[in-house]
């Protein structure tokens, strides 16, 4: 091959190295191909060496992401948005990575499918299940704006993002080099605002203040994907989102005429998501 991928990592120790070997393989006359900011890369491998577990994982009915974070070192781990139809994968993995699953947390109520955190709790005993405390859903803990989930040495910051429900939760590790925002925003796209208390113009602000507002390099991690992408940035979504880079009126305008069709799931699953996941018999 005459050109070769690299990520170069743009701050730290690693940096001056990558660099001298890029002129090296420049001046062999070899062409090296970089992404325009080198921080997808960056930023996976640092939660590697930094001790931090971190896994993505797909359910493809409800094409729900679900992630896995944890402390390498003391174990502790968080899962977000669990699904019930893969909530036993999500057990399984936990123990075959010999982590001590704390919290199952919840970006919001959802209503495309069952949450797992009910199930979670039985297979693990002393998991504790997480949600906004606006959600109106049972939870052994209810949170808002300002709260920090711990494992370990990490830390997640709760961020409120409602608009897609009066529930949202962005959660934010503490060094603000990933974000988990659920439905509020999705790669290239939002959640839907014309059910459980959804509101275009409460959306659009929570997306600018809460999550633009993060250093553009920080990846975002979306609750759904529908286009075989697995995250963004958030300098992508405040450029190339197509729904969130127009004004306030325009951006109101678009939501009010999507028209979509009633989730297949809904009349089941937010009832069961208001018990923790937990469907009556």
């Amino acid at each position: 091959h005459d050109a070769l991928p690299i990520s170069l990592s743009p701050v730290g120790a690693g940096r001056e190295p990558a660099l001298r070997m890029l002129g090296v393989l420049r001046s062999a006359g070899l062409r090296v191909l970089a992404p325009p900011t080198g921080l997808r890369g960056y930023c996976a491998r640092a939660g590697q060496l930094q001790g931090l577990v971190f896994r993505q994982m797909f359910e493809p009915v409800s094409c729900t992401y679900t992630y896995l974070l944890a402390d390498r070192a003391t174990k502790e781990a968080v899962l977000i948005d669990p699904v019930l139809e893969t909530a036993q994968r999500d057990a399984t993995l936990v123990k075959d990575l010999g982590l001590n699953l704390v919290y199952a947390a919840n970006t919001h109520c959802h209503a495309d499918h069952i949450t797992g955190t009910g199930a979670l709790k039985r297979m693990l005993p002393g998991v504790k299940s997480v949600i906004s405390k606006d959600s109106g859903a049972a939870a052994d803990l209810h949170i808002q704006e300002g709260h920090v989930i711990k494992f370990g040495k990490f830390a997640l910051e709760t961020r409120s993002t409602p608009g897609h429900t009066d529930g949202c939760l962005t959660y934010v590790l503490h060094d603000h080099s990933m974000a988990f925002t659920g439905d509020a925003l999705l790669i290239r796209g939002c959640g839907r605002t014309d059910f459980q208390q959804g509101c275009p113009r409460t959306l659009y602000n929570s997306v600018h203040r809460k999550i633009f507002s993060l250093p553009g390099h920080c990846l975002l991690y979306p609750g759904h994907d529908y286009t075989g992408q697995s995250v963004s940035t958030v300098d992508e979504e405040k450029t190339l989102n197509p729904r969130l880079t127009k004004n306030l009126e325009e951006f109101v305008k678009i939501m009010n005429g999507l028209n979509l069709p009633k989730p297949a799931q809904i009349d089941i699953a937010v009832p069961a998501n208001l018990k923790c996941g937990i469907q009556d018999s």
